[in-house]
């Protein structure tokens, strides 16, 4: 038995219990923390940047760089396209392990994240406004990260199609939209 399962194992791809992990700890994190960071100064990024680049004070209008002195020093502009930049790519990584929780299709996996890499940074904007109206998305979020990722870690002994994965992903994010109308329809009596 224990044979037959580390066999399993050696045939499942490692790296995807990996990524499974890494989904589901993103998910009770978010569950867990109720606010994110809002103060920039203790953002991570801005800190270790702020520490190894030479910076000025002030924004000196759409430049990235200015020379003062003969050295030449990052605005905080750059600062803030370091942080973007960073995050967009970021975002773009942890989606490949979401798609693979879902599908193993390379077209699918491929187009998704092209897609996810292009639409990314315009879609925040939409969510991050859409988020202060639906309370409770985060955590449908949080439960949608927490099932790909459980579905990740036990395919090998546990197989679900990609149309009931769909079909679970979008009931959870339904659930919690719905429930984020009826709480704001019921604050607003």
């Amino acid at each position: 038995m224990i044979a037959a399962g580390a066999a399993l194992i050696a045939r499942f791809s490692w790296i995807m219990f990996v990524f499974g992990a890494f989904i589901v700890i993103a998910g009770a994190h978010m569950l867990v923390v109720r606010h994110a960071e809002s103060d920039p100064e203790k953002n991570f990024l801005v800190r270790y940047f702020s520490k190894h680049l030479r910076l000025t004070k002030e924004y000196r209008g759409a430049h990235f760089f200015v020379r003062e002195n003969g050295q030449l020093f990052a605005t905080p502009l750059f600062l803030v396209l370091l942080v973007v930049e960073i995050t967009d790519v970021t975002f773009a990584v942890d989606s490949i392990p979401a798609v693979f929780g879902i599908t193993r299709d390379p077209f699918i996996v491929f187009t998704s994240n092209v897609f996810a890499i292009l639409g990314l940074r315009a879609l925040y904007f939409l969510l991050a406004a859409v988020l202060e109206k639906l309370e409770y998305l985060k955590i449908g979020l949080a439960l949608v990260l927490i099932f790909v990722g459980a579905k990740m870690i036990a395919e090998p002994w546990l197989k679900i199609s990609v149309e009931l994965s769909l079909g679970i992903v979008i009931a959870m994010l339904l659930v919690t939209v719905l429930l984020s109308l009826l709480a704001k329809k019921k604050t607003l009596r």
